[in-house]
């Protein structure tokens, strides 16, 4: 019995050196794609190439309370990503700067962007590793965005309240802000001069706080979805004035180039699965071309999150490429998405399909004429 359970301890310490190594390759893969684009790696590079963050701009636009409430993984293995980034910084000699994550909108204590509270996490999601060869002026701008104060924030609020200061009523609709734990009104809190400007025009509203020299985002608190979402913004008039004639007068331009960024990307996604396409070929030379053609532009959509548009996916990695291919296997020639449809758990789905997944994928890692060679070559009692 003792040497069966050694047999079983040695096997489970061969399965987790396993996982630490492929959780190795990606950190370090995302990590150095995000040096090679911008010059410093964060944890948040990190964790948006590895899939384990998602739609981050969310939580820039304020959209999502905390950084935690779109990650996926189990605190152990979010340690270990830690680790994992710190040493590959290390090894690579870069600098250390602790920033605190910028976002334009924080209905809560700027020092947290956990809702756990967890120090280590936290703690991570500030730590920015910069190459020596970054500008001092590119590392100041850096520094003073992540730094920048975010505006204050606006409620427009579901349920009555009541000012703590002048004890006016307020209705559903009506806004407030609030002042350490109290409530105040528009007038008391010196912000009753500004105007309301709703979501929609991304250019106005950009041009209208930049002129602006006291300016507030309005939310409301969905309770669908339960979080904070932007309204609009509250601005000087004065401001608003200013940006609305700077958007008439450069509205024909703007739509212009608007219709040229549209062609562009267009573009450039077409020539993203061309290669896409390309590189799927050599990886699986099996795989039907209309197949690799059909997984490529799957992967390759703009927006979608999935791996062929993360960092690594756009440099043709390996790894992420695999990962794509085997997820459109996954979905496309197994029982997977009825097993998920009758309530079956993600893990125990994927475990019961993974040699329906590696079955094609060993297929179309050789041509079909090496398999009908091989079949050929066989002895005639074994096939």
């Amino acid at each position: 019995m003792a040497c069966v359970w050694g047999a079983v301890s040695a096997a489970l310490d061969s399965f987790v050196i396993i996982i630490y190594m492929d959780l190795t390759e990606r950190v370090t893969m995302n990590a150095e794609a995000a040096l090679a684009d911008h010059q410093y790696a964060s944890f948040i590079d990190v964790l948006t190439g590895m899939g384990l963050l998602h739609n981050v701009q969310q939580w820039h636009n304020g959209r999502v309370q905390y950084l935690d409430e779109m990650m996926q993984g189990g605190p152990e293995k979010l340690l270990k990503v830690i680790e994992i980034f710190q040493q590959w910084a290390a090894r690579r000699g870069l600098r250390r700067e602790d920033l605190p994550p910028h976002a334009s909108f924080i209905p809560k204590p700027p020092k947290y962007h956990t809702a756990s509270r967890y120090p280590v996490l936290e703690q991570a999601f500030r730590q920015h590793f910069v190459s020596p060869q970054l500008p001092e002026k590119k590392l100041e701008k850096l520094r003073e965005k992540v730094n920048a104060a975010a505006p204050a924030t606006v409620f427009s609020i579901v349920k009555e309240s009541k000012c703590s200061q002048c004890n006016l009523e307020l209705w559903k609709g009506d806004l407030l802000t609030m002042q350490g734990n109290q409530p105040w009104c528009m007038e008391c809190a010196d912000l009753d001069h500004l105007v309301y400007l709703g979501s929609g025009d991304a250019a106005l509203t950009r041009r209208a706080t930049k002129h602006s020299s006291l300016w507030a985002v309005v939310v409301r608190f969905s309770r669908s979805r339960g979080r904070y979402e932007r309204q609009g913004v509250l601005v000087q008039p004065e401001a608003l004035e200013k940006a609305e004639e700077e958007c008439l007068a450069d509205a024909d331009l703007r739509a212009a180039r608007q219709t040229r960024d549209a062609e562009r990307r267009q573009v450039e996604d077409v020539d993203l699965a061309a290669r896409m396409t390309e590189k799927i070929r050599e990886l699986y030379p099996g795989c039907p071309p209309e197949e690799a053609r059909r997984i490529a532009a799957h992967t390759a959509v703009r927006g979608s999150g999935r791996v062929g548009r993360s960092a690594a996916g756009r440099a043709l990695d390996d790894h992420a490429l695999e990962l794509a291919v085997a997820a459109w296997v996954r979905h496309r020639h197994t029982r997977y998405d009825q097993l998920l449809m009758s309530g079956k758990e993600r893990a125990n789905a994927r475990s019961e399909i993974r040699e329906d997944v590696d079955g094609v994928l060993d297929r179309w890692s050789i041509l079909e004429e090496e398999t009908e060679h091989a079949k050929a070559q066989a002895p005639a009692h074994s096939r």
